[in-house]
């Protein structure tokens, strides 16, 4: 039996998905469960660890121990990170990003001292575009703004610090900055396109790889 757990804000917890499908991670457990069905010996348990608003300080603090809660000794686990577009948050009361660059590479290098000693399979899911025109600022908090440059030196920290330390890094910026509008419910979240698209772009990526025997 292998777990992949799967830690993140709230487009790893699935807001948004329309299609009442959960979101992209629970799309990855159902396909799981269905093939479990079919093939006993295909046990892979999926746990959607995502938490909406979060940012990497956050997640710090609660993964190693949300990470021990979900695991016997000696079971192969499967570690997936989908975090940093909050920390790109920009907030006009502080005129500050609510992480900067600097210690937002170091959060992500520590995600990854803490994941390894669970596992060497460790991913990184990379971040969304967003529609600007709803983000600056979000419609629900005048206060805060996302803004695509912010979010794509995030992407390429990530990407950075991922290469440095031989960690899978899941391109996903790129294949939504041409088609966003459509991928997005609210101009940060993605709608049940979106969710869909990072599903099979996650998917496709752990077989290619052979993480997943599928």
């Amino acid at each position: 039996m292998a777990k992949i757990l799967v830690f993140g804000d709230s487009i790893v917890y699935g807001a948004w998905d329309g299609e009442k499908e959960g979101g992209w991670v629970q799309r990855l457990r159902k396909l799981f469960d269905e093939k479990y069905l079919i093939d006993p010996d295909f046990d892979y348990s999926v746990y959607n660890l995502g938490v909406s608003g979060n940012i990497t300080d956050e997640l710090l603090k609660r993964f190693e121990f949300e990470t021990r809660q979900r695991l016997k000794e000696g079971e192969e686990v499967i570690i997936i990170f989908q975090i940093g577009i909050n920390d790109s948050q920009f907030v006009i009361s502080e005129n500050n990003l609510r992480t900067l660059p600097e210690k937002f590479r170091e959060n992500v290098e520590e995600l990854i001292n803490q994941a390894q000693k669970f596992t060497s399979k460790i991913v990184f899911v990379g971040l969304t575009a967003v529609d600007e025109i709803k983000t600056t600022p979000i419609l629900w908090d005048p206060d805060k703004i996302y803004k695509n440059e912010n979010i794509k030196r995030n992407n390429e920290i990530i990407k950075s610090v991922c290469r440095e330390n031989n960690v899978y890094f899941i391109e996903i910026f790129k294949g939504w900055i041409t088609d966003y509008k459509n991928l997005l419910e609210d101009g940060l979240h993605p709608n049940s396109k979106g969710h869909k698209k990072i599903f099979e772009t996650v998917k496709d990526f752990l077989i290619q790889n052979k993480i997943i025997p599928l």
